[in-house]
């Protein structure tokens, strides 16, 4: 008969949880990845898993390590409907860099892609569900994804730039100069332009 309830000696269940859930999550993806699965390996009853992470989609982002629910952060940038998405999602993507809690968490995140394969599937797994796929939903037109992906990219490097290098002037830029240089750019991927030759 399988265990429930908790693994027994000291409490290391959810850190040992989120090894199963990385694992199972990076050889299968989430789709493929179920709750129960992960619970079995783990030598748990799958409502531990739930008692620890609330869902699946919470055992996601603890497994990858996002250090902020993208549930309000993309519902913050469609709040308005399409019109000045573009801005919005500059302001909102820079204000939790510029968070000191939340920009250490995302650091690591990106380093630890940047270095290992694992790492790298699950974050990219991640984006493409949780951020990506909801800022795409906003942006009407031919080739939605790649468009948010290419705003995604024009993002990321902006945070490369300010926030790992530290070059200056962007470094020390203030946000609202940052998003009112980046609109342009972001609002040229975002808008619903014909697809050039």
């Amino acid at each position: 008969m399988p265990r429930t309830g908790r693994r027994p000696g000291p409490n290391t269940t959810r850190g040992h949880i989120l090894d199963v859930a990385r694992r199972q999550f990076a050889l299968a993806g989430f789709d493929a990845t179920s709750l129960r699965a992960i619970a079995a390996e783990s030598g748990v009853d799958p409502g531990v898993v739930m008692h620890f992470f609330g869902s699946k989609n919470g055992l996601f982002q603890a497994a990858v390590g996002w250090p902020f629910d993208p549930g309000p952060f993309t519902a913050q940038i469609a709040e308005d409907g399409p019109d000045g998405v573009a801005a919005r999602l500059a302001r909102a993507f820079l204000a939790v860099w510029d968070e000191p809690t939340t920009r250490a968490p995302l650091l690591a995140v990106f380093r630890s892609a940047m270095t290992q394969e694992a790492a790298a599937l699950l974050l990219r797994e991640f984006l493409v569900r949780q951020i990506f796929a909801r800022i795409a939903g906003l942006v009407d037109g031919p080739h939605a994804d790649l468009r948010a992906n290419l705003a995604a990219a024009h993002l990321i490097g902006v945070a490369v730039l300010r926030y790992v290098l530290r070059v200056e002037p962007i470094a020390s830029a203030d946000i609202e100069a940052l998003v009112a240089h980046l609109t342009p750019s972001l609002t040229g991927y975002l808008d619903n332009r014909p697809t050039p030759p």
